[in-house]
Order: C-alpha cells, then sequence, then structure tokens
C-alpha cells in the first residue's frame, strides 16, 4: 500500500481504470485502423485497458508501460491467470512475441519510434509533457487514441464521447509529420 502511495504521490496521480464504455470506444477507434503493429500504454496502471484491447482488438500486439510495482504485478498476474499461455512480462515476452506485455518503465523514457498506437490516460501535466515527446518520436501516421485529457497544442482528428456517466471524451489524433496535427 505505502508503494502505491508514494509512486502516486510522485507521479501526481494514481492509477485508474477506464470504465467499460471507454475501454470499448478505445478499442473500436483503433479496430478502425488498417493494418495491425504494436499498441503502447503509457501508463497501464492495473491492466484493464491493455488486457481488454489484447481481447477486442486481434493481431496488435500490446505493450504496457508502467511504474508502480504493485499495479504492474497486478497487470502481469492477470495476463498468467487469465492467459496461462501468455507470460506477460517484458523479459519471456520478448523472446515469445506474447501480443501483450507490461514492462515497468518511464513513459517519458519510453522510445515510442516503433509505436503504431499509443493510447494513454493519464492527466492534463502529463499529456502537456508527452505531447512534446510523442511528437519528436513518433512515427507519421502513427495514432495517439487519449482518454479523458487532449494533448495540448495538437488538434484531434475526432473525439467521442463515451456513453457512461461521466460523458468521458476519447480524443484520436494522427501524427502527421512534423506538424503534430496541429492546423
Amino acid at each position: 500500500m505505502v508503494s502505491i502511495v508514494y509512486v502516486s504521490w510522485r507521479n501526481g496521480i494514481s492509477p485508474m481504470p477506464s470504465s467499460a464504455p471507454t475501454r470499448l470506444a478505445v478499442a473500436n477507434e483503433i479496430n478502425q485502423i488498417s493494418g495491425r503493429g504494436t499498441i503502447v500504454e503509457a501508463g497501464s496502471g492495473w491492466g484493464t485497458l491493455a488486457l481488454h484491447l489484447m481481447q477486442h482488438c486481434p493481431g496488435w500486439r500490446i505493450i504496457g508501460i508502467e511504474n508502480s510495482p504493485v499495479p504492474l504485478w497486478v497487470s502481469r498476474t492477470w495476463v498468467r491467470v487469465a492467459f496461462p499461455k501468455i507470460s506477460g512480462n517484458s523479459e519471456a515476452s520478448a523472446v515469445t512475441r506474447d501480443p501483450i506485455a507490461f514492462i515497468r518503465g518511464d513513459i517519458y523514457d519510453y522510445p515510442y519510434e516503433s509505436a503504431d498506437v499509443v493510447v494513454c490516460y493519464l492527466y492534463p501535466g502529463a499529456m502537456k509533457r508527452l505531447s512534446v515527446i510523442l511528437g519528436e518520436r513518433l512515427a507519421p501516421n502513427a495514432r495517439i487514441v487519449s482518454i479523458c485529457f487532449a494533448l495540448p497544442g495538437w488538434r484531434p482528428e475526432r473525439v467521442v464521447t463515451c456513453g457512461d456517466v461521466f460523458r468521458t471524451k476519447v480524443y484520436v489524433y494522427t501524427m502527421e509529420g512534423n506538424d503534430r496535427g496541429a492546423g
């Protein structure tokens, strides 16, 4: 418990699972993308969104990045219990090419160059910091799907309002060269 409180304090936010309607909206947006590749969830928390995407977005490889040890352990444990043939941890998944891996890491240091889609459910301060990083590191035509909070300075391709009690917004962006989607 102390670990969760400390890391939440250091991050400025605690791990918060997304609602079922929000997870469905994110999966629907990803399923509209032609082709398959790698989805990176920046700040995967308890793993609920990444696991949902693994089940509802076939053909994609999902990498969840989390810096808090307890939610990371829970994510990896859920994978091993619910999907015994998948390890869910970075070391084994790198070798077996499992459809999902949860790695301990800093979302600001991750090399997003190989991500085809970045999914995030963060907070305004993190989105501000991540907007610069994604603008520098993402390949052209990569997508970003953000729950609740928009990327400052970016123009979303689409904003989806979910059917949950909070009417959660999901922002969808396409990386367009160096213009960061801004118009």
